[in-house]
């Protein structure tokens, strides 16, 4: 597993804003393209109905199909031009969540990922995502540096 990925995750604990899930996220492993942490949810993940909120699982979708692009040959994070989530199941209090992510593809500008989060000792499928990611312009980016 990567020492760099765990650091840059105990980075992101120490950061104001959304960033701050990784509190409460751990690590399980780490290959290229591939990133699969762990999560219990508590009554601070929770929406009225004592389930894991939407806004929470679409936040975890973001930043951990992001920690696994930047597992990757390139290792650039990008920014979010679209993301979608179908929601499945309810997790509840109390509940071990698995958030699985893999980077589909890359290409020159754009990431593509896919995220399951499921039910640790159910394997029930809870919400499943898919990022994409712009990736930046390598031709802009030299023109830049050359200026």
């Amino acid at each position: 597993m990567s020492r760099s990925l765990r650091e840059a995750m105990k980075l992101l604990t120490k950061a104001p804003g959304f960033d701050r899930v990784w509190e409460k996220v751990t690590l399980v492993s780490a290959a290229p393209e591939k990133v699969i942490c762990e999560m219990k949810v508590e009554e601070e993940h929770t929406n009225k109905h004592g389930t894991l909120h939407g806004g929470l699982t679409a936040t975890l979708i973001d930043s951990i199909s992001t920690m696994a692009l930047l597992f990757t040959e390139r290792g650039v994070p990008g920014v979010s031009v679209d993301m979608n989530i179908t929601f499945m199941s309810p997790a509840k209090i109390g509940e071990e969540i698995v958030i699985t992510a893999n980077i589909l593809k890359q290409g020159k500008t754009l990431a593509f990922a896919s995220v399951d989060v499921t039910n640790k000792a159910t394997g029930k499928l809870i919400a499943q995502g898919r990022h994409t990611k712009h990736l930046g312009n390598s031709a802009n980016s030299r023109m830049k540096g050359t200026q």
